[in-house]
């Protein structure tokens, strides 16, 4: 059996995610329950975040980002973003991470990696991510998010579950681009060590415009259908 590898993040960071996101709710004034609220999410959630209790799923950072009106980016860093602008064409902005080095977050189904982290406003975020799940039972609900993806499987040998395909077997070097929005996970096949580059992109604002499908939450179910109107009942007619 080969001996699992994992990704070298350096150290963690989701210590200063935590305190940002404090800083930032109440930057807006928000209680944490305003803020469960406006993000779909419970009010505990929210403080085991803050306090660095729980993992956090870049679907999750999605939802708190579109909720606060914040930049990815800036709860990465900490530091405000100077404005919400797009970056013009030809800003001559770049972003250099060496090997192994990113913003990293654990969770679960993946370990994920974020270069260029220090870039606002950006049009793509890309992802790497060490694929942990093993069977899709094991992975839970499939998940899906705003968007388009693109990824190509770095190592190893992947299986892409959605719910409109058959799971599709990806060795390393083969690429596979999709709508996001149907629901799916990525699962790694046999023992050996498994990385995914995935690039997704969005219309969501604030969310970098871009979202990777290494996701742990699960897919929001379909909304239910309003109940049916009651019967109106016709009152009886008196006997004089």
């Amino acid at each position: 059996m080969a001996t699992k590898r994992a990704i070298n993040h350096g150290p963690e960071r989701d210590g200063n995610l935590g305190e940002s996101l404090r800083r930032i709710r109440k930057e807006r004034g928000l209680t944490l329950i305003e803020a469960g609220e406006k993000s779909g999410m419970p009010m505990s959630t929210i403080s085991k975040i803050e306090n660095n209790k729980m993992s956090l799923s870049y679907d999750k950072l999605l939802r708190i980002c579109k909720a606060l009106d914040v930049d990815i980016s800036e709860l990465f860093s900490g530091t405000p973003a100077a404005g919400k602008a797009a970056a013009p064409a030809s800003s001559g902005r770049r972003s250099i991470n060496r090997r192994g080095t990113g913003y990293a977050i654990n969770t679960p189904n993946y370990s994920h990696l974020y270069p260029a982290a220090d870039l606002l406003n950006k049009r793509s975020v890309p992802i790497i991510a060490e694929i942990h799940t093993r069977s899709i039972e094991d992975f839970g609900e499939l998940i899906r998010h705003p968007g388009e993806e693109f990824a190509i499987v770095l190592e190893g040998t992947v299986d892409l579950y959605t719910d409109l395909y058959a799971p599709a077997r990806l060795e390393t070097g083969d690429s596979i681009y999709f709508d996001s929005g149907m629901a799916h996970a990525y699962i790694a096949v046999g023992e050996e060590p498994c990385r995914v580059l995935s690039v997704c992109t969005s219309d969501e604002p604030n969310s970098e415009t871009m979202y990777a499908s290494l996701l742990d939450a699960p897919a929001p179910a379909p909304a239910e259908p309003p109940p049916p109107p009651p019967t109106p009942v016709r009152a009886k007619k008196s006997r004089k």
